[in-house]
């Protein structure tokens, strides 16, 4: 049985997020942290019929006694995004908020799987690695940034245009978390269903800007909020399977030191610039195991990969830098 704390459960993400991880059955306890009205949530979602114990806890005070003794430790924390502003506009406000919360980690479950939802993803999970690193605890094997919700949009999106195609059918979706560094490998479901090159430059746009299609249908008041809940769901639910025994496969963006003999095939694509990656990995009981090769990508896709590490690059310098004063 796995112990699952959220950090910003009382969030927009935080919420749906925690009513989904009550829901799996591998859970024994879910503890929810937030700065307010995490009471009120943990209350709501422990009358839900599942065996999972729930607990609240509150203030920085309660953090130490929420993160003690947790497996996974999902970090949705932060501010949303609205319309006009990018992820990286996000970056001053976060930025803290992932500091100080690994920091947390670092000191009371050091051996955590982490899973960092909080954007910019590209830079936050740069400045956890950074606070691990400080405190002599960093495992590569364990951090994640979680970019599940690109290959959901991508699955969703491909069926939008193609309704004979099964949305349950993952795409990879590589690079980073943001505009033009998502580059989804539409290629690898052309065999299933064909597209000209003018539908994919299309699709290829809407899956890199997804995010602002909700935020302006919210008109200010949000941005995604319960697909990403969903996402976060997903991969954490990966995450309980490997630790349990089942090798799984998932995408996801981590410091690609945990295997660079698997991570050599995308730096002669020209990903060689970057120290993180949103990359294939196969991960078992003890984490990350190998990064997992994308054959046959088109020229498009190889384009695709150049811009955003470019991006990418700077995304990572801006997370160091900030971690290190």
């Amino acid at each position: 049985m796995v112990n699952v704390a959220v950090l910003g459960a009382a969030g927009g993400i935080g919420q749906p997020l925690s009513l989904l991880v009550k829901l799996s059955k591998d859970v024994s306890s879910l503890r929810l942290y937030d700065i307010v009205r995490c009471p009120g949530v943990a209350a709501d979602i422990s009358h839900i019929n599942t065996n999972s114990q729930v607990q609240a806890f509150e203030g920085n005070a309660q953090l130490k006694d929420c993160l003690t003794g947790a497996d996974i430790v999902v970090i949705p924390a932060g501010v949303p995004r609205k319309p006009g502003m990018t992820r990286d506009d996000l970056f001053g406000v976060n930025a803290g908020i992932v500091r100080d919360l690994v920091q947390a980690i670092a000191e009371n479950c050091p051996k955590a799987f982490v899973c960092i939802i909080s954007n910019p993803v590209n830079s936050t999970v740069p400045i956890a690695a950074e606070v691990l690193k400080k405190n002599g605890v960093y495992d590569p094997r364990r951090l994640f940034g979680v970019s599940t919700l690109d290959l959901v949009r991508a699955s969703r999106f491909v069926r939008d245009l193609r309704p004979s195609f099964d949305a349950g059918t993952e795409i990879p979706v590589i690079g980073g978390h943001s505009g033009n560094t998502i580059v989804p490998i539409i290629s690898s479901v052309q065999n299933a269903v064909h597209f000209s090159e003018e539908e994919i430059k299309t699709l290829t746009h809407r899956i890199q800007f997804g995010g602002d299609e909700v935020v302006q249908a919210k008109n200010g008041e949000g941005s995604a909020t319960l697909s990403m809940a969903y996402a976060g769901y997903t991969f954490v639910n990966s995450i309980i399977r490997a630790m349990n025994g089942t090798p799984t496969t998932v995408c996801s963006y981590i410091d690609v030191s945990v295997d660079q003999s698997g991570f050599e095939h995308y730096k002669n694509l020209c990903a060689d610039q970057v120290e993180y990656f949103s990359v294939p990995v196969s991960i078992g009981p003890n984490g990350v195991e190998k990064i997992l090769p994308l054959e046959n990508l088109t020229e498009f896709e190889k384009d695709l990969i150049k811009t955003a590490s470019s991006a990418i690059a700077q995304n990572i310098a801006s997370g160091v830098n900030f971690a290190r004063k």
